[in-house]
């Protein structure tokens, strides 16, 4: 099988899908690898470290696109990429489908075979392929928040971490999985006082026992929301649903309730966000003011910290992409449950019921099983 690596194409989008030890590991079971020339240079790789792996060096996303079987790559295509897509072909990579009704129709008229990242799941419940992202963007969300609580940025002017004399920031989390536990860290690692919701029992207990003493785990409800919204100075939306759109819990009205120059880090806003007023935003263009309090809804946090990224990323999606080019996307996915739930689209159906109840969609939804079986 022949795998293709084309540059990213989003606003500072410095990521690359591939580094030079996938590129290795597989050619040495047997694949070719094509790279886009200075695919890797947001995330500091040369063309000469892919041709050490093994790589042919293509001059442009172009070819790239048209002579590969499957295609890796970290962000969803845009649309100056929706032509280059092929017919059958594999797409490994970010897609967020619940949140883009214009992507969604793109790849289920390219009958496209869509793999992504943010639903394979382990039978445990894990999300293997999303946690290293998530880990990453949790632990920017409160150095975020903090940069813009800076008056020149729109914020009130309040230093997260408080001086001898002053209080420090408090922080709201909505949210205890990857994200939140990893924003709490990084919130109370300043001195923050750190408040994360969540609704499971289990989880709270978990952060209960494992966060530092400045991290105050309760129960979401809209009392406690409440209280939290009108005491934070900065706000993390750490809520997920594995590959359907995330819950608008903080309303527009509730904004009215919060400080003057508070902070909102939505770092669920690849999958629509959970505000209401959350609206995404770019590296380049990264916060709005609504109501008084600065929004931060940048869909690629951790494009900011490529180099990390990318490599955090790729100890992950190798394991399954071999999996994917060694036996096929049909077999693989019928041997690998976790797979065959990253299987979002198959040749113009989707296969991710969440996909295609977020866009009333079901005429075109068939259950991954039956349409690969």
């Amino acid at each position: 099988m022949r795998i293709g690596c084309p540059k990213e194409v989003k606003d500072n989008e410095f990521r690359v899908g591939l580094i030079p030890a996938a590129v290795k590991a597989y050619v040495d079971a047997g694949h070719e690898v094509v790279v886009e020339k200075g695919a890797g240079v947001g995330s500091n790789i040369t063309d000469e470290e892919y041709k050490a792996a093994g790589a042919k060096i293509l001059d442009s996303a172009k070819e790239v696109w048209a002579t590969s079987d499957m295609i890796v790559k970290v962000k969803e295509p845009l649309p100056q990429e929706y032509d280059l897509m092929r017919e059958n072909q594999i797409i490994y990579t970010y897609f967020h489908f619940a949140a883009d009704e214009e992507l969604t129709k793109a790849c289920l008229e390219k009958k496209i075979i869509a793999i992504a990242y943010e639903t394979v799941q382990e039978a445990d419940g894990s999300l293997p392929l999303l946690k290293p992202m998530s880990t990453i963007a949790g632990r920017m969300a409160c150095l975020m928040g903090a940069y813009y609580l800076g008056k020149p940025h729109g914020g009130m002017g309040l230093l997260p971490t408080g001086v001898p004399g002053v209080a420090p920031a408090n922080i709201l989390v909505i949210g205890g999985g990857s994200v939140g536990s990893n924003a709490a860290r990084v919130g109370a690692g300043l001195g923050a006082r750190v408040t994360i919701l969540d609704v499971n029992p289990n989880a709270l207990e978990r952060l209960a026992q494992t966060m530092p003493p400045n991290v105050f785990p309760v129960f979401s409800d809209s009392h406690t929301l409440e209280a939290g919204l009108r005491e934070a100075d900065i706000v993390v939306g750490a809520v997920l649903i594995p590959g359907a759109k995330a819950p608008k819990l903080v309303k527009r009205e509730h904004l009215k309730m919060m400080k003057p120059g508070s902070v909102i880090v939505d770092v669920a806003i690849d999958q629509g966000g959970c505000t209401e007023t959350s609206k995404p935003t770019t590296h380049s263009d990264p916060v709005y003011i609504v109501d008084g309090v600065v929004h931060y809804c940048v869909a690629n946090m951790p494009g900011a910290y490529a180099r990390t990224a990318t490599y955090a990323l790729n100890n992950s999606t190798i394991l399954y992409g071999l999996q994917l080019v060694k036996k096929g996307v049909e077999r693989a996915v019928k041997e690998n449950p976790a797979l065959l739930k990253g299987l979002n689209m198959y040749k113009g159906v989707i296969t991710f019921k969440p996909v295609a109840e977020a866009f009333g969609m079901m005429d075109n939804y068939k259950p991954a099983e039956e349409v690969i079986k």
